[in-house]
């Protein structure tokens, strides 16, 4: 008896990865590669690399990346690295024209600065002491680097680490040596973008608990704690609206969330702003928003600087839902059928690749060959994965040992965690293989 799928879905947005005439996206640059399906045409560009493989096809990311800026309407995009995990790619995207970094860690963005990075926004708060002592000591990396923090433990943290700076400038050079011309710690205000709903007890929480501060007066008590510090400026402030960005448009109740949270933010964005600009005395050069999934409505917002954007260039399953945009997946990883049990069962090596959030069949990877799923029973294995005949595919490719079967993660750049080594693809030929973060010896966390 053939066993229930993890995934019921029969069509994969993978599918229109080749190219679509109506909206002008670009097709596979090769035009042998036009007739073969999406998997025939990564196995032929991947058949003398050993899997499993991961891949990312150039043309699609390329045409993501110029749909991306497009959407923002002409508001810098900024790339979130955690997305993409891989640093030529990261480059790839700024010279494509996104404008600076949010790399996830303070570690993460010295290196990136190190190797030649400009205006880095580290979008969580750090805890870490000797990357903070890093920081105090290198003026390049201060001028690039712009800290999140969202509570005053976090600031002293940064002030501890620029006092110790200074008390070792003072034995080595004299008291005071050097002040004049060194840079800030350039900090930003992580203020929380959730949506509530009424009063007191009565109020509801919609969105994630990111940050403490969510009113205009936390926001300027904040600011102001900060001001009083010596080395520390205030550069702007970030709004994730994670109930508009990160979640699908997969019913009526979700939708009115989000027009809820969209009109909240366009008030509240104005007043933080304010409120934060008397405590601190100046104008912030920075206010970041939004995400793949709300780039427009955040663009929309006048005092929004910047938006964020990072998984529409990879386009991972979760976001197969949405409609803002259309998903045109650009990275895939491959597995090679190692052994075949019965007839409508196949067993691919390697596997355990589930993304990271709640439990569910939504965390898990979709298979990009047609008329395959994944069993109920195992689902993603830990070194081996198993696959089946989904129920009314009779005319599914019969799967062989050496055979190589195409999925998709289900986010994006924590495939990237998976692999040393990326793929570049065009067509069916692999134009250049690059490391991955993990490739160059990197784990952030």
């Amino acid at each position: 008896m053939t066993s229930t799928p993890v995934q019921s879905s029969t069509q994969d947005p993978s599918a229109r990865s080749l190219g679509d005439a109506a909206t002008g996206r670009p097709r596979s640059s090769a035009s042998s590669a036009e007739t073969r399906t999406l998997g025939e045409r990564l196995s032929a560009a991947t058949e003398r690399v050993p899997g499993p493989v991961a891949v990312v096809d150039l043309d699609v990311f390329d045409a993501n990346a110029r749909e991306l800026l497009a959407r923002a309407g002409g508001v810098p995009v900024r790339l979130a690295s955690k997305s993409v995990r891989v640093r030529s790619l990261v480059e790839r995207a700024g010279r494509l024209g996104f404008a600076g970094i949010m790399a996830y860690s303070l570690a993460e963005a010295l290196w990136l600065v190190e190797q030649g990075a400009r205006d880095v926004l580290v979008a969580y708060p750090t805890v870490d002491r000797r990357a903070l002592a890093e920081l105090a000591a290198d003026p390049a990396a201060r001028r690039e680097i712009t800290l999140m923090v969202d509570d005053v433990a976090q600031v002293a943290l940064v002030a501890t680490a620029l006092s110790g700076h200074r008390g070792a400038d003072a034995v080595g050079r004299g008291a005071g040596a050097g002040e004049a011309d060194t840079p800030p710690v350039l900090l930003c205000l992580d203020i929380d973008a959730s949506l509530r709903l009424g009063v007191g007890p009565f109020t509801v929480h919609l969105g994630t608990r990111r940050s403490p501060v969510h009113t205009p007066a936390e926001a300027a008590a904040l600011a102001r704690a900060i001001a009083t510090l010596p080395g520390l400026r205030v550069r702007g402030l970030m709004f994730y609206e994670a109930q508009v960005a990160g979640l699908p448009d997969t019913s009526p109740a979700v939708r009115l969330v989000k027009k809820a949270s969209v009109a909240d933010l366009s008030t509240r964005r104005g007043e933080v702003i304010a409120a934060v600009r008397d405590a601190v005395g100046h104008e912030l050069e920075l206010v970041n928003s939004g995400g793949t999934g709300s780039l427009e409505t955040s663009a929309a917002d006048p005092v929004v600087t910047e938006v964020t954007s990072g998984s529409g260039l990879f386009v991972p399953g979760l976001f197969d839902g949405y409609r803002s945009f259309v998903p045109h997946p650009s990275a895939y990883f491959g597995l090679d059928v190692v052994r075949v049990p019965a007839p409508g069962y196949a067993t691919a090596f390697a596997g355990g690749y589930v993304a990271s959030g709640p439990a569910g069949a939504a965390r898990v990877p979709r298979v990009v060959e047609p008329g395959w799923r994944l069993t109920s029973s195992e689902g993603v294995g830990e070194v081996q994965t198993p696959l089946h005949v989904a129920r009314g595919h009779r005319d599914a490719r019969e799967l062989a040992v050496g055979d190589r079967v195409w999925f998709r993660h289900a986010k994006a750049g924590e495939l990237m965690e998976r692999f040393d080594r990326v793929q570049l693809v065009r067509g069916d030929q692999v134009v250049e293989e690059v490391p991955t973060y993990r490739g160059e010896g990197k784990n952030f966390g």
